[in-house]
């Protein structure tokens, strides 16, 4: 089959591939016919290289229909339109029923102590080929698999409930907007815009998008955002000017480790991900740093006592939190890998609404064939021709 492989810091290319096979009983392999590409993709294209290996399949949002089933896949049928969740989790075990499948602990990475596995996304979680490809080997299937209506919609429809729509969701669950109350949205990428609109959707009075591309301001506008942009206007100044000078009753943070500002901590990124993987890798884990500014950013914008929602996947481990201001401002911070399948049966009725009321036939800017992609990893990077959302069309 043909998927895309990772081959160094910034270079993929679509490679002929063997194709997947069952494996263990409740496998399920599924023919992919749309599969996106994610900001934190582009985390592994530019910074994580030292937990992959050349000819790893990326990608974690996928969806498509089941080819084949191994005995023990519960009830899924060959012939069911799926969307595969990004995390793979056993639905059984104690974190699972305990609503925290991201740290399932049947798929738990343990000899990197990480949470549970995740599709196409470094040794740290498992190594699992992606589903940027024709095929995938779908894990845990009695359970992972959402099977969405075979109904002659679009993909698009369906495809978010892979990644986007829940790690939104759980991020506006986190930031605990009150009703009417005001949230920031900080990065207005596709989880930022799918949280901006969550959070409206939810009873939040006033939603503020902070991003520097004016295409991605004008989405956010679009949906009924206030957007302020961070390269021209005091975004402190302006955020309390809209909260009667309190600030913010909740900031979410959808912007993560590779935030603008601070060199010193791009700088030393890029150094570690071009190091060997030998010396690259017990950097990354033992003396890692992010860029911080979106984080920093979201301490001073929330009010006193108001809560901060990290989306953004943050990797360091020696980053710098200014831990007097975080006291002294009673700020509660909640973060975490997406729980996807505690979120996916609420959001499937929503999807499927006809009048789409999360706009998620609005988020799309691109759809490309599968043998495109690396041409679309460097567009989405350096965020070209209004790229919001790319989606990946393997039969194309």
């Amino acid at each position: 089959m043909r998927a895309l492989t990772w081959q160094g810091r910034e270079h993929v290319s679509v490679e002929t591939v063997p194709d997947p096979r069952i494996v263990e009983p409740n496998d399920a392999i599924v023919r992919v016919t749309s599969t996106a590409i994610c900001g934190s993709d582009l985390h592994l294209y530019s910074v994580l290289g030292a937990f992959l290996d050349s000819g790893d399949v990326l990608g974690h949002e996928a969806m498509g229909v089941v080819e084949e089933v191994g005995p023990e896949a519960g009830d899924l049928r060959v012939g069911d339109r799926v969307v595969v969740p990004f995390g793979i989790a056993c639905g059984h075990c104690w974190m699972c029923r305990h609503g925290l499948q991201s740290q399932c602990e049947t798929t738990q990475v343990t000899a990197e102590d990480s949470g549970a596995a995740l599709f196409g996304y470094t040794k740290l979680y498992g190594q699992v080929p992606g589903g940027q490809a024709e095929y995938l080997r779908v894990p845990q299937a009695q359970y992972g698999p959402v099977v969405v209506p075979d109904d002659g919609e679009p993909d698009e429809r369906y495809l978010y409930l892979s990644d986007v729509l829940p790690t939104a969701w759980q991020a506006v669950e986190y930031a605990q907007v009150p009703d009417g109350g005001s949230v920031v949205v900080l990065g207005l990428g596709p989880i930022g815009q799918m949280a901006a609109r969550v959070a409206a959707h939810r009873g939040a009075g006033l939603v503020i998008g902070v991003d520097l591309v004016p295409t991605r301001l004008a989405m956010a506008a679009k949906h009924g955002a206030t957007v302020l942009n961070s390269q021209r206007e005091d975004i402190l100044g302006a955020v309390r000017d809209l909260t009667g000078g309190r600030g913010a009753d909740a900031v979410i943070d959808a912007v993560g480790m590779e935030a603008h500002g601070s060199p010193l901590a791009e700088a030393m990124q890029k150094a570690a991900g071009l190091l060997p993987d030998a010396v690259g890798r017990p950097l990354m884990k033992k003396a890692g740093t992010d860029r911080l500014a979106a984080l920093y950013s979201a301490i001073e914008l929330v009010r006193r006592g108001g809560v901060i929602s990290l989306s953004g996947v943050y990797g360091g481990v020696r980053d710098p939190l200014p831990m007097l201001r975080l006291f002294d401002k009673q700020v509660t911070i909640r973060q975490g890998q997406a729980n996807v399948r505690r979120w996916t049966d609420d959001l499937l009725r929503l999807v499927a609404d006809p009048a789409d009321p999360l706009g998620v036939l609005d988020l799309e800017t691109h759809r490309w064939p599968l043998e495109r992609a690396p041409e679309a990893y460097a567009m989405f990077q350096r965020k070209e021709d209004g790229c919001v959302k790319v989606v990946l069309d393997p039969a194309a």
